[in-house]
């Protein structure tokens, strides 16, 4: 049981190192806790499998940012809104990560999420 706690402690603590930097924690914006109102999620276009639409789903009490986007192909986009289309030149599972920046007034926050996306 010990062992198992002590993992779970490690887990913690290198998920909120990596969540976020401590600047933004003393910002007063809970990075850790709004990243928990993120959602990344995908739709591939009916008419052209290499597209492939993404969106961010956040739900949290602040105003998203912005959004960058890495698709896992080499190639990345920084947006203002919420969703972004990019075609994959071929088949192929990639990993797309989203940093997301949320802010409230001058105060900002950015998390990752990351999904991993099948292309046929």
């Amino acid at each position: 049981m010990k062992t198992k706690t002590t993992i779970l402690f490690a887990v913690i603590i290198l998920f909120l190192n990596f969540s976020c930097s401590k600047d933004d924690i003393s910002k007063g914006i809970d990075c850790v806790g709004e990243s928990f109102f993120v959602k990344l999620k995908h739709t591939t276009d009916a008419a052209n499998t290499k597209k492939v639409d993404f969106v961010i789903d956040y739900t949290g009490k602040y105003t998203l940012s912005s959004v960058k986007w890495t698709f896992g192909d080499g190639s990345t986009e920084t947006v203002t809104g919420n969703t972004v289309s990019h075609i994959y030149s071929g088949a192929g599972t990639f990993t797309v990560k989203a940093d997301v920046t949320i802010k409230n007034g001058k105060e900002t926050c950015t998390s990752s999420q990351t999904k991993s996306v099948t292309v046929n």
